[in-house]
């Protein structure tokens, strides 16, 4: 026993001490850390693979909606290997922004209608929906805009003068749809 009268005992069979362990702090999730995909990479195949059929059909493919669209693919091809969501957005959107020039440049005298890119923008946030409901994330507000902005699109496309009633119809259905679900 130790009383201050006394030194201390030291400890007998005792473990000897170890390395000292390090301990290191990171910042961001391990998936982030990881090498990137290489984006030049993919994209110049892409763009590269575009070139070639602008190529073949010369009149079949504008420049400019070429490098939107191969960067759009891109970013879906990324979105295909790593799975995020950024990757995601940016390659069904640049990808619908993409269609109607696309389809102006490669139909000759064609001119896109208006409603087209809206169409193509809502057919884009459906994708979206859906590759959100197949990871069990349920139905969200990409689904909503998404049908809403196909609804509006395809029906200034088949009949452009109920464009301008449908519009408000969409949006006070839209709206009610929002405060339906925010009671529950």
């Amino acid at each position: 026993m130790d009383t201050p009268e006394r030194e201390p005992e030291p400890l007998r069979d005792t473990v000897p001490p170890q390395e000292p362990q390090v301990i290191t702090w990171q910042w961001g999730r391990e998936e982030d850390r990881r090498p990137k995909l290489p984006w030049i990479g993919i994209f110049l195949v892409v763009y590269g693979a575009l070139l070639l059929i602008r190529t073949a059909m010369p009149q079949a493919l504008a420049a400019s909606n070429l490098f939107v669209l191969a960067l759009g693919l891109a970013f879906l091809i990324a979105w295909m290997l790593r799975r995020g969501m950024f990757s995601l957005y940016a390659g069904a959107f640049l990808t619908a922004s993409s269609i109607p020039g696309l389809l102006e440049s490669a139909i000759v005298g064609y001119v896109a209608p208006p409603g087209l890119g809206t169409l193509c923008y809502g057919i884009a946030l459906l994708f979206i929906a859906g590759v959100r409901l197949q990871r069990g994330g349920g139905v969200g507000w990409q689904a909503l805009v998404g049908a809403a902005l196909a609804a509006l699109g395809a029906s200034q496309l088949a009949v452009p003068a109920a464009a301008d009633t449908l519009l408000p119809i969409v949006l006070v259905l839209l709206g009610l749809v929002l405060l339906t679900r925010s009671r529950e």
